[in-house]
């Protein structure tokens, strides 16, 4: 009989409920995302956001016990994300877990978000029939993280969605996380929020039409490769993102068709096919020089990490995971050096509950439940 986890997720802005059986097999997954709530402030407001969990926990999750064909007397355990994320919202999914797993007097299990979205990965690998080895070198890389471990199974012993992980933080960001940075540089040009998607559309519309940019705009708009004093897998993108504003700035030629995107946008039109029409020459090569650099530096710092360590496998994760130039380069400098590389699938780089679910099982299995006094920690450390 296979044990099955309700996960619930609300660590930001995405609440969501998913049921996975023994860690692995995905029989619903459910995602209400609140983006058209926080798209015309640029970003998450976290009082808005809290309220909106609370509107929608219930039926979401009655929504992933529909979809799965079952009710509550056949879930076995309840898996809740614990932190990291806004506290608020963090709180509303927390306490319902613990309701609910009181009323059915089934085990509640917290669990790390961070740590979900490495279970993304190997959730997407055993559908695939590709199953990562261990070490591995992961870099997971969002609006609020990024972030690269060592990663290495808790117990080589049992299968490999029950083994759980062992964590070892090798760097992260100093400032701007990739995603904030992608969402700070899209506010600055008037291409709405979130920015990764946007930007990515629109720099891969670039690539593929093969627009031609002058010797000047290719030079000015060239972006330095980013230098970090100190440990070399540490993260920075406020630099690059502060080079972009600076640019904008000294050339108020900008300022015109910066207008003329925002009053685009109030009409609804947020496309990227809609926005680029809009765009000059020298913006769509600000913006595919922007991505390139953001890209350029993931895929070093996280590739030099798996040379390093001697890891032959890199897991990527989060929301910018879902970034087609990142997937793209990643594939293309990691069959060079003979090092796998795994995504999940673009719905499951995004917050989702069935990575919470699926990272709950080995917990459950080594025994690893919720104190009476769990609390949401809103900066609840992997490693």
């Amino acid at each position: 009989m296979p044990t099955r986890i309700l996960g619930i997720e609300s660590s930001c802005d995405e609440t969501a409920a998913a049921i996975v059986a023994d860690g692995r097999d995905i029989l619903s997954s459910v995602v209400a995302s609140q983006l058209d709530i926080h798209r015309k402030y640029g970003g998450v407001v976290p009082e808005l956001a809290s309220r909106e969990h609370l509107r929608q926990i219930v039926p979401v999750v009655r929504e992933a016990l529909l979809q799965a064909g079952l009710t509550f007397a056949d879930i076995d355990a309840v898996g809740v994300t614990q932190g990291p994320g806004l506290v608020g919202s963090l709180l509303v999914g927390l306490t319902y877990g613990k309701v609910l797993a009181e009323e059915m007097g089934k085990p509640l299990i917290p669990v790390n978000h961070l740590e979900g979205h490495v279970h993304a990965v190997f959730l997407e690998a055993h559908i695939a029939g590709r199953v990562p080895a261990l070490p591995a070198i992961c870099l997971i890389v969002s609006g609020g993280h990024t972030l690269l471990y060592h990663v290495q199974s808790a117990n080589e012993n049992v299968g490999a969605a029950a083994r759980g992980f062992r964590f070892r933080r090798l760097g992260g960001t100093r400032d701007d996380a990739a995603g904030e940075a992608y969402d700070k540089v899209a506010r600055l040009l008037a291409l709405g929020y979130p920015g990764g998607p946007i930007i990515d559309q629109i720099a891969t519309k670039v690539a593929a039409s093969g627009v031609a940019f002058s010797a000047r705009d290719k030079d000015e708009l060239k972006f330095s490769p980013v230098k970090i004093r100190g440990n070399a897998h540490d993260f920075s993108f406020s630099g690059i993102k502060t080079a972009v504003l600076y640019y904008v700035r000294a050339h108020p030629e900008f300022a015109e068709e910066i207008e003329a995107r925002k009053k685009a946008m109030q009409q609804g039109l947020r496309k990227a096919a809609e926005l680029m029409p809009l765009c000059s020459p020298r913006t769509l090569a600000l913006i595919s020089n922007f991505q390139a650099a953001v890209v350029h530096d993931l895929v070093a710092r996280t590739l030099a990490a798996a040379e390093e360590t001697g890891s032959r496998t890199v897991l990527v994760s989060g929301g910018v995971a879902a970034n087609s130039e990142l997937r793209k380069r990643f594939e293309e400098k990691a069959a060079r050096l003979d090092v796998d590389v795994f995504f999940p699938s673009r719905a499951l780089s995004t917050d989702n509950a069935a990575m919470i679910a699926a990272a709950a099982y080995s917990h459950l299995l080594a025994g690893d439940l919720a104190s009476p006094d769990m609390n949401a920690e809103p900066n609840l450390r992997l490693a």
